[in-house]
C-alpha cells in the first residue's frame, strides 16, 4: 500500500507563517541595517513604511509614530540610513519586515553600531534583567557620588539632597566622566566604594551631552563593574532622552541628577507631616468610640432602673465588664500612643519611607480590629441584657398579674393565702390586683 503524502500534520498558511515569525523573533530579536530609503510612504496613522535596499536586495521597514520622536531629521527617499530594530514577519502577506527603533543620519553610525552590540550582547547575558535589580534603601545612612567634582550635576544633586534631607553625609568620589581613561576611572571608583562598603548607595552622574561625550558610560567595563557592585546604583547620566548601557545595567535609571536626589531621599518635612496628621487622626477616632460606648452603657444603665437582686447583680457584672473593656481600651490605647512615639522617635532620626507605611498599615489593621471587637463586645452586652430584661419579665409578680390572676393574702398578717384551709369563715382577706386592691370576708370555703 503506497504510503501517504499526508502522513505529517497539514498545517494552514497562517499557521506556517506564525510559526516563521516566532522563528524570525526568536533568532533575530535585534539587528542593525545600513541601506538607502525608497519608497517612503507616510499614510494618515503616522507611521512610516518603506523598503531598505542595498545594490543586491532590498527589506521592507515600518517605524511606528511613537518612535520617530528620536529622529534628528526627517528620512526621505534616497536617504543612506543606519537603523536598529527587531525582524518580525507582517502575517497577512506572509512578508517578512524590520521593525525600527532607531535610525542615524548623522554619521554617529559606528558609535551607535558598537552601542547596540554591546548593548545586545550584556542583555543576553541578563545583565539588564531585573531579578538582578537591587532594592534601593529608603533611608541610607551614607550616599556616595561618583561624578565629576567641577561639573554642575554634582551641584544641583548637593542641593537637592540639602533641601530634602540634609543630615545625610555625602560622599563625593572624583572621576573623570568624559575623554580618555574616563571609564577606567569609574570602574575603579566603583570596585573601591564595594571595597571599602563606605556607603549605602551609589550614585553615577553627570550632565547631557553627545553621544561622544557620554561614551565612557557605554564601556563595557563600566557596565561589568555597576553589575558586579553589591551596593545598588542609581544612575542619573545625561539628560531625559539620553540613554547609555550603564542606564540598563544600573538598579535605578533617573533622567538627571536632581531627579536622582529626589530618588535616593525621602522629603523629611513630608513624613513629619503626615506622621502627625496620622496620629492626630488615630486620637480623634478613638476618642469618639470611646466616648460613644460610654454614653450608650450610661443609657443602658439608665434604662434598667431599680430591678430586683438578680438584676443588681446583672448590673455589677456589667459595670465590672465595662471597666475591663475601658482599661483594656485605656490600656491598648496607651500602646498605640507608645507606638506612635515610637515611631515618631524613629522617624525622627532615620525618616524610614517603608518603615512609615508598614507602621500605617499595621494601625490601620490595629483599628479595624479594635472596631471590629468593641462591637462584638457591645453585641455580646446587648445580647446579654435582651436576656435579663426577658428574665426578670418572667419573674416580676405584676405580669402575671397582667394575665388575669390575682394575690389573696390575709388581712391580719399579710400572708399569701395558698390554700383555703389557711383562712377561717368570717376572716378578712385582701385580694391584690394588677390595678388597685379588693377587701372582702370568708362566707364560705371548699
Amino acid at each position: 500500500m503506497p504510503k501517504s503524502p499526508y502522513s505529517s500534520r497539514i498545517q494552514t498558511v497562517s499557521e506556517l507563517t506564525h510559526s516563521i515569525r516566532g522563528l524570525l523573533e526568536t533568532n533575530f530579536p535585534f539587528v542593525t541595517l545600513i541601506g538607502e530609503i525608497s519608497n517612503l510612504r507616510r499614510p494618515f496613522s503616522g507611521h512610516l513604511y518603506f523598503t531598505l535596499k542595498d545594490g543586491k536586495s532590498q527589506i521592507r521597514g515600518v517605524m511606528f509614530k511613537g518612535q520617530q520622536r528620536y529622529l534628528d531629521e526627517t528620512p526621505e527617499d534616497g536617504r543612506q540610513i543606519i537603523c536598529h530594530g527587531r525582524i518580525s514577519v507582517y502575517e497577512p502577506r506572509g512578508e517578512y519586515q524590520i521593525i525600527v527603533d532607531f535610525m542615524d543620519f548623522h554619521g554617529r553610525g559606528s558609535l551607535q553600531l558598537a552601542f547596540e552590540k554591546l548593548k545586545s550582547h550584556l542583555m543576553s547575558e541578563g545583565l539588564f534583567a531585573d531579578e538582578h535589580k537591587k532594592q534601593l534603601p529608603f533611608l541610607p545612612k551614607k550616599i556616595c557620588l561618583v561624578t565629576s567634582p567641577d561639573g554642575a550635576a554634582v551641584h544641583d544633586f548637593l542641593k537637592i539632597s540639602a533641601g530634602r534631607f540634609g543630615a545625610i553625609p555625602i560622599e563625593i568620589f572624583p572621576v573623570r566622566v568624559q575623554g580618555e581613561g574616563a571609564s577606567d576611572d569609574i570602574a575603579q571608583a566603583l570596585a573601591e566604594v564595594n571595597k571599602r562598603m563606605s556607603a549605602d548607595v551609589i550614585v553615577l552622574c553627570r550632565g547631557g551631552g553627545s553621544i561622544e561625550d557620554l561614551w565612557p558610560f557605554n564601556e563595557e567595563k563600566v557596565a561589568r563593574a555597576i553589575f558586579a557592585s553589591s551596593i545598588p546604583v542609581v544612575a542619573a547620566i545625561g539628560h531625559e532622552v539620553d540613554f547609555t548601557i550603564a542606564d540598563f545595567v544600573a538598579d535605578l535609571r533617573v533622567p538627571t541628577p536632581t531627579a536622582a536626589a529626589e530618588a535616593v531621599l525621602p522629603d523629611r518635612q513630608m513624613l513629619i507631616e503626615t506622621l502627625n496628621l496620622t496620629k492626630e487622626r488615630l486620637t480623634r477616632v478613638m476618642s469618639l468610640k470611646i466616648n460613644e460606648l460610654r454614653n450608650r452603657v450610661e443609657l443602658r444603665r439608665q434604662m434598667l432602673g431599680d430591678p430586683s437582686l438578680i438584676l443588681d447583680h446583672s448590673r455589677l457584672r456589667i459595670d465590672n465588664n465595662l471597666m475591663t473593656m475601658t482599661r483594656a481600651m485605656t490600656r491598648q490605647l496607651a500602646d498605640y500612643k507608645l507606638a506612635l512615639e515610637n515611631m515618631t522617635r524613629n522617624l525622627l532620626e532615620q525618616s524610614p519611607d517603608k518603615q512609615l507605611t508598614y507602621q500605617g498599615q499595621h494601625v490601620a489593621g490595629l483599628i479595624k480590629k479594635l472596631n471590629y471587637t468593641m462591637v462584638l463586645q457591645l453585641e455580646q452586652r446587648k445580647g446579654k441584657l435582651r436576656q435579663l430584661i426577658s428574665l426578670l419579665d418572667a419573674v416580676n409578680p405584676h405580669s402575671v398579674l397582667g394575665r388575669g390572676y390575682s394575690i389573696v393574702r390575709s388581712e391580719a398578717n399579710e400572708q399569701i393565702i395558698r390554700n383555703s384551709n389557711q383562712v377561717s369563715i368570717g376572716e378578712k382577706i385582701e385580694i391584690i390586683l394588677q390595678k388597685g386592691e379588693i377587701r372582702g370576708k370568708v362566707t364560705a370555703r371548699k
